[in-house]
């Protein structure tokens, strides 16, 4: 009996992790790095396995292009300074590169504590940063699909 009186006022220690919400171009500047480091290291991946490289799954399935195809090759295109050749892959890789390079230093101060926090979007910039996105994505797929002899 007394053992679960004891069992019942233990106090039960948990660790706390705290972490701050990052903003949208620190994301992607994050996600960048990390694409450019797959990028360095991914021809190196498509030897050994035969030179195949990851498929596209709506491209594998429907024969049709999605807005995102070619971002794999024009990454690890830029990641090994061949400009043209990304450039021909996926233009929307010089958009991600643009931001990730003009985002890092911000990320940089922001983690030594040099640059306050982001501040919260409003819900107008937000409609017009998500209108400008599906722009974008909407004329990637278009240029993918002239790419690949669709239209």
């Amino acid at each position: 009996m007394r053992t679960n009186r004891l069992l019942m006022f233990r106090q039960v220690r948990r660790a706390v992790i705290v972490r701050r919400m990052y903003s949208v171009p620190e994301n992607i500047t994050m996600f960048s790095a990390g694409a450019a480091a797959v990028g360095a290291v991914y021809p190196m991946i498509v030897a050994h396995t035969g030179g195949q490289g990851l498929p596209c799954p709506l491209r594998t399935l429907t024969g049709v292009p999605c807005p995102f195809c070619g971002l794999t090759t024009a990454t690890v295109a830029l990641s090994h300074g061949q400009w043209a050749t990304a450039a021909k892959a996926s233009p929307l890789a010089y958009l991600v590169a643009f931001i990730a390079v003009g985002t890092a230093p911000m990320l940089v101060a922001r983690l030594l504590g040099k640059a306050p926090l982001p501040r919260r979007v409003t819900d107008r910039t937000r409609q017009r940063l998500t209108t400008g996105m599906v722009a974008i994505v909407a004329l990637s797929w278009l240029f993918q699909l002239h790419r690949y002899g669709f239209i």
